[in-house]
């Protein structure tokens, strides 16, 4: 016999998560959601697979001493580098560098899928976790002149949220201790851009600002092109019918400097959500993309324009679940056939019992395993079964059945104790022919329906 000492320990691995019954058929609802919007917006379906050569990735290029860092990755027999994706913008990619020729332009596609990240987790922040992209192969981006300065810059916008005006002037210009005072905390290097370059910065980005505020960024041409575009997105998304009340233009904005090269998009909930303490918080994004030209244009060596967009369905499900806007409890648990006996023609009957429920769209199962009437009722319980179908020796002989209404069982059982009342309500319990089972169990369940309707109006 074993030693106990040696059985493996059953563990989850960080930043991974097991998920429920619940958990998969809220997500595939939402799933249906927005894959009927994709679509409606003529987007077709697409797949990449899960794993990819790893120099195709592009962002996370492994060096010969850290080939894991950011992805997970290993080493194929032929000595080549694979990973795990840790988007679906990356295999997109790929993809269409590949098939560039086949494919229509402009290509309109979505896709949904599991991706990986190989980082350290923390609260909300899992190594696997599910997106779901459209991407379209759209018009060129902006060029990539002063890159390094730029992306300096870029960054200090990003933290107008956190640390306001006077904070990111000090990223823009000398740089900023994260004490707030010289010497407190660690140091980080500004961009060296001059006070009035600083001060035309933050003007040029603020939300509602226009086009001449400042002649020192008004006549640069770039700055001038990306307004403009801004401007065209956003007298395209008015006449589509979206106010500023869905859709608004914000300039400070930055998003995936690794790869976007142009305008960016982020979907930030408003709405007041309780978090699983029931406090009320803000819960920000829960999606986002952007103009990706580079991208494509790695492998052809040739600017090939795309832009897409990423909602993250772990993050979203959470916010509608604690909205109250995402329930699957109108999934019906199955109707089970108990098993009382279990000779060879016996287990036949119940199995042709279960494939005419199933044959009429009830969904049914027989049950499993050597348990006693008891135990299979109280499995049968524990499933949230609607119905439970009884057939033993007496019944077989006269060719009937019992049917047992076990959600008005359990009702009447926690209501009802005059035995007169008991046999007045709806019978829990109801013996038929064989060949009026399919119709009993509609009966039955329609029933059941009705009262769920009544409850919830």
């Amino acid at each position: 016999m074993a030693d106990k000492s040696e059985k493996t320990k059953a563990r989850l691995p960080r930043g991974f998560a097991d998920r429920s019954a619940e958990d998969i058929r809220a997500v595939e609802k939402m799933m249906a959601t927005i894959r009927s919007v994709y679509e409606l917006y003529g987007f077709e379906p697409a797949d990449q697979p899960l794993i990819e050569y790893t120099d195709a990735l592009g962002k996370f290029l492994p060096d010969q001493d850290r080939p894991n860092e950011g992805v997970f990755s290993f080493q194929d027999d032929d000595d080549q580098w694979l990973s795990l994706r840790y988007d679906l913008t990356a295999p997109t990619a790929r993809f269409v560098a590949e098939n560039y020729e086949r494919l229509p332009k402009p290509y309109r596609s979505y896709r949904s899928g599991w991706v990986f990240r190989n980082e350290k987790p923390g609260p909300g922040r899992f190594r696997q976790f599910m997106q779901f992209d459209a991407d379209t192969i759209g018009t060129p981006g902006v060029g990539e002149e002063n890159a390094g300065r730029r992306l300096t810059v870029l960054r200090a916008i990003d933290k107008l949220d956190k640390l306001g005006p006077e904070g990111v002037k000090l990223l823009l210009g000398p740089g900023r201790w994260d004490g707030g005072k010289e010497g407190e905390g660690d140091f980080a290097k500004g961009a060296g851009l001059n006070n009035g370059q600083a001060e035309a910065v933050l003007l040029a980005t603020a939300r509602n600002a226009q086009v001449g505020q400042d002649s020192m960024v008004s006549s640069n041409a770039i700055y001038q092109e990306g307004v403009g575009e801004l401007a065209t997105i956003e007298a395209l998304v008015r006449a589509a019918g979206y106010g500023e009340d869905r859709i608004a233009m914000d300039r400070s904005v930055v998003r995936g400097l690794e790869y976007y090269t142009g305008p960016v998009f982020e979907a930030e909930l408003l709405a007041e959500i309780p978090n699983e303490d029931g406090q009320i918080v803000r819960f920000g994004s829960v999606g986002g993309g952007g103009r990706y030209d580079g991208l494509v244009s790695r492998f052809r060596g040739e600017p090939v324009p795309a832009t897409g967009f990423s909602i993250g369905v772990s993050r979203l499900m959470t916010a509608l679940k604690n909205l109250g806007k995402l329930d699957a409890s109108d999934v019906i648990a199955p109707v089970v056939v108990l098993v009382m006996d279990k000779d060879t023609d016996s287990l036949g009957r119940y199995q042709k019992m279960v494939a005419s429920l199933r044959a009429a769209g009830i969904r049914s199962e027989m049950y499993l395993g050597g348990a006693g009437m008891k135990a299979q009722l109280k499995y049968a319980d524990r499933r949230g079964c609607p119905v439970a179908i009884i057939q033993g020796g007496d019944e077989r002989a006269k060719g009937e059945l019992q049917i047992k209404d076990l959600i008005e069982g359990a009702r009447m059982s926690a209501e009802i104790t005059d035995n007169a009342e008991w046999r007045a309500v709806r019978p829990a319990q109801v013996t038929v022919a064989e060949g009026e089972l399919v119709s009993e169990v509609r009966k039955i369940l329609g029933a059941q329906a009705a009262d769920r309707a009544k409850g919830g109006a």
